[in-house]
């Protein structure tokens, strides 16, 4: 369970700087340039990504059972899954409705995926990873809606084409990932 609460750390501590020291972080930016700041940030990234990863690995050789959920939230956990892909993507297409109203669907995506596996895994390792994943969007989707308001940040307007666009991509990856990444990647299949 270390393993996985130093990625944790790691990862999300590096995804966190807007939110607890933005004026360092554009320091930063500013003293060692741009691309220097995206590599660091990079390399720091996928240290804890790789770390939360593994963590989660080995805490899944020693599982602790917290809660066991009924066998309907995990298909409703699909349902939150395929929100949250379209989110995902709707933070990547351009004009597209979800980002001109919510501002931050990317972080949206990340409150309805761990929000949906909380309901549907019961083990430690999983409410330890998914509820780290809840906090952080949680605080960041607060911290970056108050920046943009204090900014007067105002984000393109949808399309219809752009909303149709984010559905297509967000429901076909959702395919792919539930019925075969899943498993593949996680070992775990979600549709079983």
């Amino acid at each position: 369970m270390s393993v996985l609460i130093l990625g944790l750390l790691i990862f999300l501590g590096a995804h966190s700087l807007r939110i607890f020291a933005d004026d360092w972080r554009s320091r930063q930016i500013a003293r060692l340039g741009a691309k220097r700041w995206k590599g660091l940030f990079a390399l720091v990234s996928v240290t804890g990504f790789v770390l939360l990863c593994w963590g989660f690995g080995l805490a899944r050789q020693h599982p602790v059972v917290l809660y066991v959920p009924p066998l309907a939230l995990r298909h409703l956990n699909a349902l939150f899954t395929l929100i949250a892909f379209v989110l995902f993507f709707a933070a990547r297409v351009p004009r597209n409705h979800f980002k001109s109203k919510l501002g931050h669907p990317q972080v949206l995506a990340v409150k309805v995926w761990a929000f949906g596996h909380l309901l549907a895994t019961g083990m430690l390792h999983d409410v330890v990873l998914f509820g780290a994943f809840l906090l952080w969007a949680v605080v960041l989707f607060i911290v970056s809606r108050r920046r943009d308001r204090k900014a007067g940040t105002v984000y393109p307007a949808g399309t219809l084409r752009g909303d149709a666009l984010t559905l297509v991509i967000g429901v076909a990856v959702w395919v792919a990932f539930a019925f075969w990444l899943h498993l593949w990647l996680i070992g775990v299949s979600p549709m079983a």
